[in-house]
């Protein structure tokens, strides 16, 4: 494959491009406007080809010797690569992820408030980090976080898989959560609705790929 073809599907800044009189050297592979290859020409001449069939001569790789240029529409080009790279964020899905803390001797009542928020944010096509707090001596009872998350993997199993094991995390215990079914595939209203006070408070997430917004939710 040729630079001018590696730089067109790398979509590399459009403004690093040179064109025309901005290109400065003797002599350059030529490009022809439907990718033939020209062969090394004088600059000259180049920009007298561009001239006759009214096109751009652009610097599409300027580290090769000589530098690859390509005779183009760059008024079209800069149009098209802009509506592709819009195309493109459109269509990229931002990953969210909501958190839900608890405690490992959380009540039946607060218990399923809380699952019910869980509920609904799988239902949504979000994933789910699910946080048991310890405090005290709670900390020397590990296995009463890992049953209570046990508990809620197994009444989840119809909307979630597991898509990271509980583990300890310093006083935390951490499981994550994922649908089933990715955003767009849920099918309208088949969460159950948590209490009110439950809502989530979305914050930005470490860079990470890809990128992923926490939510955390109130403890109880």
């Amino acid at each position: 494959m040729l630079p001018s073809a590696r730089i067109a599907n790398q979509g590399g800044p459009i403004s690093d491009l040179r064109i025309n009189d901005q290109i400065r050297t003797k002599e350059v592979r030529l490009v022809g406007p439907a990718g033939e290859q020209v062969g090394i020409v004088s600059i000259d001449k180049a920009l007298q080809l561009a001239a006759d069939v009214d096109m751009d001569l652009v610097e599409v790789a300027p580290t090769a010797r000589p530098p690859v240029c390509k005779l183009m529409d760059y008024g079209k080009y800069k149009y098209e690569s802009a509506q592709k790279a819009r195309a493109s964020r459109r269509n990229q899905q931002q990953t969210v992820i909501k958190e839900m803390k608890l405690r490992p001797k959380i009540d039946k009542h607060d218990y399923e408030t809380k699952k019910g928020h869980i509920v609904r944010f799988l239902t949504a096509g979000d994933k789910v980090k699910i946080t048991i707090m310890f405090r005290g001596r709670e900390q020397s009872r590990p296995e009463l976080g890992r049953r209570l998350l046990d508990k809620l993997a197994e009444e989840l199993a119809d909307l979630a898989v597991i898509e990271s094991a509980a583990k300890q995390d310093g006083r935390n215990m951490i499981m994550v959560v994922a649908p089933i079914r990715p955003k767009g595939e849920i099918a309208k209203g088949g969460g159950r609705k948590g209490g009110r006070g439950g809502d989530a408070e979305q914050a930005e997430a470490p860079a990470e790929a890809p990128a992923e917004t926490p939510a955390e939710q109130p403890e109880s």
